[in-house]
C-alpha cells in the first residue's frame, strides 16, 4: 500500500511535533557546520533537531518521487459568502510530474473567483511597499502566470499570479525563472498585512 499525500502530512507533524519534543536528535550536527566559530556559538542541540526533521523530510520526498504521490492539498477560499477550492503545493512536500499541470488547470476558475469579488476593489501590487496598479496590469500578470493562488482577509482579497518551478516560486532568489506576483485587493487602502 502506497501512501496518500494527507498520509505523508499527518507523518511529517507527527515527525515534526517528536523532533520539538526532543525525541529525535542528530548527534552529528556540530560536523554538518562548515564554520567552527558558529559551531561552537549556536546550541548544536537545536541545530541538530533541525538537521533531523530536514533529514526526514528529505526521506520523504524521495518516497513521493518513487511512488508518484502528489505534493498538492486543496484549499478553500471564502471571501463576502462565496467559496473557492483550489490546488496548492504543501509547504513540506515536492511536486511531482503532472502537479504543476494540476495548478495550471485551476488557474481559469480562481482568476474567475477573483474577477468576481473584486469588481469594486482597487488593486495594489505587494512588494516591500504597497504599489497602486491598475486593473489592465492586473490582467496583464494573469496572462503571463502559469498557475493562480488566492487567500481572503475580512476586508481584502489576495492573488498570487505565479509561474515556474512550484517548489521554488515564492523565493525570490529564484526570479526570474520561477516568482509570483502578489496582487492586494481592497476597496481603499491595503492593510499592513505582509503578503
Amino acid at each position: 500500500m502506497t501512501y496518500t499525500t494527507q498520509q505523508l502530512i499527518q507523518i511529517l507533524e507527527q515527525e515534526l511535533r517528536a523532533t520539538w519534543r526532543g525525541e529525535r536528535i542528530l548527534l552529528s550536527s556540530a560536523e554538518r557546520i562548515d564554520n567552527p566559530v558558529i559551531a561552537k556559538a549556536i546550541d548544536l542541540q537545536k541545530v541538530g533537531k533541525v538537521f533531523a526533521y530536514q533529514d526526514f523530510r528529505r526521506q520523504i520526498h524521495a518516497y513521493q518521487r518513487q511512488h508518484q504521490v502528489s505534493g498538492i492539498i486543496w484549499r478553500e477560499c471564502t471571501y463576502s459568502g462565496k467559496s473557492i477550492r483550489y490546488p496548492e503545493l504543501h509547504n513540506q512536500l515536492i511536486p511531482v510530474p503532472g502537479d504543476k499541470e494540476i495548478l495550471m488547470a485551476a488557474k481559469e476558475t480562481v482568476l474567475e473567483f477573483w474577477r468576481e469579488m473584486t469588481q469594486e476593489m482597487n488593486f495594489w501590487l505587494a512588494a516591500s511597499r504597497h504599489r497602486p496598479i491598475t486593473p489592465e496590469s492586473v490582467e496583464e500578470f494573469m496572462q503571463e502566470a502559469e498557475w493562480a493562488e488566492i487567500d481572503a482577509a475580512q476586508t481584502e482579497l489576495f492573488l498570487g499570479l505565479c509561474w515556474g518551478n512550484p517548489q521554488e516560486y515564492q523565493y525570490l532568489w529564484a526570479k526570474p525563472n520561477s516568482g509570483c506576483h502578489r496582487i492586494i485587493a481592497a476597496i481603499s487602502e491595503p492593510s499592513s498585512i505582509k503578503v
